[in-house]
């Protein structure tokens, strides 16, 4: 994984504060704005997550619910914190950091700890 296709992906639900992240991870961490984390779920369901620059995220279920959250690094995870609506009453959830270029998948589990297939997808 070289240059402009390295990113690191963020798994289902999470959060980050570009400001507490060393300078070499910030550069790899910006590359992930701008596209889409698809978390997909073995009986045809899927998540689409979005994290912006500012800690902002959102996500897009394939049921049509949405939530939204704030999301920052915390050593070497991914959290998200203040989701809305909660889910299942998880208003935080943390997940360690995956790098990932685009197009890569891997499996991991959601807040839930229900197994799911990522994949970093291009553009939102």
């Amino acid at each position: 994984m070289k240059g402009s296709r390295r990113s690191f992906a963020l798994i289902v639900a999470m959060a980050i504060s570009v400001g507490t992240v060393p300078q070499a991870a910030r550069a790899d961490i910006e590359q992930a704005f701008g596209n889409t984390l698809v978390s997909h779920y073995p009986d045809g369901g899927w998540v689409r997550h979005w994290f912006n620059p500012d800690g902002s995220y959102s996500a897009r279920f394939s049921s049509g619910r949405t939530i939204t959250g704030r999301w920052r690094i915390e050593g070497d995870r991914v959290c998200l914190n203040n989701i809305t609506p909660s889910i299942m009453m998880i208003s935080r959830f943390c997940s360690p950091m995956i790098s990932a270029s685009v197009g890569e998948r891997w499996e991991s589990r959601d807040p839930l700890g229900r197994r799911v297939t990522n994949v970093l997808q291009r553009g939102r």
